[in-house]
């Protein structure tokens, strides 16, 4: 097979010199082959990291991004429980207020804070993962692996939050202040003229007590949910299952994660969104503020939120395994040495 018509008038060409041929140009199946090999690497290696963080910067990015009217109007129920008092009044007010394009206040902020936030969390989480299992060792790995998602998942959370921090805090000004900032261009200068560089990391110190906690319970609650529904729920084993089969797990597994990590981050999500409104405020003040009952409004916003968008990022994190055929490791099983130990062997 010829590249082009033109190479078989090249060939009848009575010039042409006759110490030169034609290659045949290689078929798309076997240039596809040698693609997906190029693109294969171990787990563990740098690449792997990599490839990662890449699907991180996209399961989260996205994700965060397209929720931002739902997530606009959540910070606006906490901040302002008088006049919004409740999802669809937060809408309504907001849309006779700033029209339509007002529900998409603060998704630049958005889109490039969690991004950064999805790279340092999904990559360095596989980090410290195999970190700590080298550690432990094989049989204490199976035994204390509740123990050691939630570990690498809080290691990778606190570098995670460092990135986020800056845009979270433009976010909640633009989405909260009305009349503040209506751009990233505009957020940005205005906030750094007010209290300097102290503006983009005042609220540093309850995002890790939002984050640390909810991403513990992402993580860990993933990660067994996934490993118990394969054990009794699905009727065959996950390497029988196609990779649609077991991306329905994933996204199954991801939203009842989800809604875990909305409750247990609630609390600190709502000081969050406080603190970056008003500034010269402090996390204790805004608590003793709120109160009990306050720290749990916009409870129900957003676990439909966090439910949806934990579901929806493992399945793109997921995803992004299988179209660059990064190893996905099976559900753990107890190792045959520890099997003798215990006595379950025969």
């Amino acid at each position: 097979m010829y590249p082009t018509a033109l190479t078989h008038l090249a060939r009848a060409n009575p010039f042409s010199a006759p110490l030169f041929s034609l290659k045949e140009v290689e078929e798309p199946r076997r240039t596809k082959r040698y693609l997906a090999l190029a693109l294969r690497c171990e787990f563990g290696s740098q690449k792997y990291f990599v490839l990662c963080g890449f699907g991180g910067i996209l399961s989260c990015g996205t994700t965060h991004t397209a929720v931002v009217p739902l997530d606009l109007v959540k910070c606006r129920l906490q901040v302002n429980p008088d006049k919004y008092k409740s999802i669809g009044t937060g809408f309504a007010l907001t849309v006779r207020e700033d029209g339509v394009r007002g529900l998409a206040k603060g998704w630049a902020p958005t889109f490039i804070g969690y991004s950064m936030q999805g790279l340092c969390k999904f990559g360095f989480y596989e980090v410290f993962k195999i970190f700590y299992s080298e550690q432990l060792g094989e049989e204490n790995t199976y035994l204390w692996r509740t123990s050691l998602y939630l570990a690498a998942s809080a290691s990778a959370e606190f570098f995670a939050d460092i990135a986020l921090a800056p845009m979270e805090a433009v976010k909640v000004r633009i989405q909260t202040q009305p009349g503040f900032a209506n751009t990233l261009r505009q957020a940005v200068p205005k906030m750094y003229k007010e209290e300097g560089i102290w503006a983009f990391y005042k609220g540093v110190v309850p995002l890790w007590m939002r984050q640390i906690p909810y991403t513990m319970m992402k993580f860990a609650c993933f990660e067994r949910t996934v490993e118990l529904l394969y054990k009794y729920a699905v009727p065959k084993p996950r390497s029988e299952c196609s990779k649609g089969e077991q991306l329905v797990v994933t996204f199954t597994a991801g939203y009842i994660a989800g809604v875990f990590c909305a409750i247990v981050s609630h609390p600190a999500d709502s000081v969050v969104s406080v603190l970056n409104k008003e500034s010269g405020s402090t996390a204790i003040g805004v608590l003793k503020k709120l109160g009990p009952k306050g720290v749990w409004k916009g409870l129900v916003a957003r676990i439909i939120m966090i439910g949806t968008l934990t579901a929806l990022q493992w399945f793109i994190y997921d995803s992004v395994k299988v179209y660059f055929r990064l190893p996905r490791p099976p559900p753990p099983e107890m190792p045959e040495s520890l099997k003798k130990k215990l006595g379950l062997t025969e």
